[in-house]
């Protein structure tokens, strides 16, 4: 299963720098998200994959029983995926008001409109 997962982060990763490097404004917003979902996805399965057993205290314990998943890594990712969703709401916004401006989303055009 760890494989799998490597290999499904590695190719998010792929296709997010792939999605970097290309002219397209908007290409280069979803690979944004492409690269933080890998992210994400890198800090959950750090810590190992355990569905046995939810992260909850019982009323009697003071600590996690043996044997349940780590809620850290569980609120990294949550706060990563609100904050990554902030980011692309951003990124999308100045993606549009920088069409609005210039009338395309070319990249490499956009070095002429320092005028």
């Amino acid at each position: 299963m760890s494989t799998l997962i490597a290999i499904i982060i590695g190719a998010l990763v792929a296709a997010g720098v792939y999605c970097l490097l290309r002219r397209s404004l908007m290409k280069l917003v979803i690979g944004i998200a492409l690269l933080g979902q890998a992210v994400n996805l890198l800090v959950f399965s750090a810590n190992g994959l355990k569905s046995a057993n939810p992260p909850l205290i019982e009323a009697s314990a003071k600590t996690l029983a043996e044997g349940t998943a780590d809620p850290l890594p569980q609120a990294l990712v949550l706060t990563a995926i609100v904050i990554g969703f902030g980011l692309i709401s951003f990124s999308l916004a100045l993606m549009g008001v920088t069409y609005q401006k210039t009338g395309h989303d070319d990249i490499d055009a956009l070095t002429n409109t320092d005028t």
